[in-house]
């Protein structure tokens, strides 16, 4: 029988190591399993001379962590390397390569946890690289050191910043109500002009006979609606190049769709008014100007700074644009549907001759395919036989799989979005408040 000292090991293969206050202690042999690493670096006879030894505790001192290293020497005893639960992929690294195993590989279970952390970061870490870019607007003038260049940054911010000031908040109130008040005038005027909708259809397809001036006072002088719409257009055309002047990057506000829709809201009531005494020719032109009066409608996102645009709809918005690769691939597939359910709908009812169909062309069988694959369902148009009524509950059950699919998909990566974002904010705030 072999005696108990004879199956343990002697002393002397052990070795002591101290990591951030913690005591481990291995086999040497246990360390030489990896050589030309830093702990088997250890294992050599001048390693109390490279290393912090302490020849009266007989250990080697690293200031690490030893809740990493305990992974580091669990991969020297079992030749895997896991990862200690909520570690960054960036901390994991660095402690490799501090004891020489940057090449070292993961286990798979961990390597896989890793990976999905490691993408969520480099996705959703773009955000705060977007909010810089998005950010350009609000950058301050590069010369503020004339009277002229801090006269421009005050009214910037006056216009864009609205809790910036006292006269900020002011400026910011008389804006609302100008908003308000356009979209007000704009619904106001569309009821007066419903009036003189049947005078011009007459004209122009039973009697062909135009009406004078006297017969229209519509044209003939001008609206008292017409007058307080262009009270409000003058307000907004001057706020318009006071904004345009003082912005610092006047290339970004010119690309800016908002800008855009406010500019071009500005012409339909001088053109309206230029034609005002004119021939009821231009009646036609005139309607299509009321088209262009919708942008009034965009204003009232203005109404978005009033109240610091909240995080959920900033993040809906960067969701949105994050997307529109997913959006187009959807589009697509709703398009071949519509294409390929509305077309077998319209001809099987052509070869079964069936004389009471609703699709009097392929273009009806589009659009009920459009109103089927939504689930809308308007009822205008419906399919009659038997087996367009089984394509019909295809196209349904077809419909409601490609609208519903992605539905999580998309949560998911708004999910995402927002808990990145809501990290971000917290780490800033904690960096506001940390002492300087």
């Amino acid at each position: 029988m072999v005696s108990q000292s004879q199956e343990m090991k002697p002393l002397e293969e052990k070795i002591s190591l101290n990591i951030g206050g913690l005591r481990y202690e291995t086999y040497v042999s246990t360390l030489q399993a990896f050589p030309g690493t830093k702990l088997c670096h250890l294992t050599e006879p001048q390693a109390a001379a490279t290393f912090d030894y302490d020849p009266d505790t007989k250990e080697f001192f690293f200031d690490r962590s030893s809740c990493l290293f305990e992974e580091v020497l669990n991969y020297y005893r079992t030749k895997q390397l896991h990862c200690p639960d909520l570690t960054c992929k960036s901390a994991l690294d660095e402690e490799l390569a501090f004891w020489g195993l940057s090449n070292a590989p993961l286990a798979p279970c961990c390597w896989q946890k890793l990976a999905v952390a490691e993408g969520q970061k480099e996705e959703y870490g773009i955000w705060e690289e977007d909010q810089a870019v998005a950010g350009l607007l609000d950058q301050p003038g590069r010369n503020q050191s004339t009277w002229r260049g801090r006269c421009r940054t005050r009214i910037w911010a006056m216009f864009e910043k609205p809790f910036s000031s006292l006269s900020a908040k002011g400026l910011a109130t008389v804006c609302l109500l100008f908003n308000i008040g356009i979209c007000c005038l704009f619904i106001a005027k569309a009821f007066e002009d419903t009036n003189f909708f049947p005078i011009y259809i007459l004209e122009n397809q039973i009697t062909s006979v135009l009406h004078t001036e006297a017969d229209n006072p519509f044209y003939a002088k001008p609206h008292y609606l017409l007058h307080s719409e262009l009270f409000c257009v003058l307000w907004f055309m001057l706020e318009f190049f006071l904004r345009l002047l003082s912005c610092p990057n006047k290339k970004e506000f010119l690309q800016s769709p908002l800008n855009v829709a406010d500019f071009l809201s500005l012409f339909p009531v001088y053109i309206e008014l230029s034609l005002l005494g004119h021939p009821t020719s231009h009646s036609n032109f005139v309607f299509w100007l009321d088209f262009l009066r919708a942008l009034y409608f965009f204003k009232l996102l203005k109404v978005l700074k009033l109240v610091e645009t909240p995080l959920m709809l900033r993040v809906l918005s960067y969701t949105s644009r994050a997307l529109i690769k997913e959006v187009f691939l959807l589009l697509l597939v709703l398009l071949f549907e519509i294409l390929f359910f509305g077309s077998l709908c319209y001809f099987v009812d052509i070869i079964e001759d069936n004389t009471d169909t609703h699709f009097l062309d392929i273009g009806s069988a589009f659009w009920w395919a459009v109103v089927t694959l939504t689930t809308v369902g308007y009822g205008d148009i419906v399919p009659t036989s038997l087996v367009s009524k089984l394509i019909g509950a295809c196209t349904a059950l077809c419909g409601v799989l490609t609208i519903i699919i992605p539905i999580p998909f998309f949560c998911i990566k708004f999910q995402g979005y927002y808990d990145a974002v809501m990290i971000e904010e917290k780490r800033k705030r904690q960096m506001i408040t940390l002492p300087s």
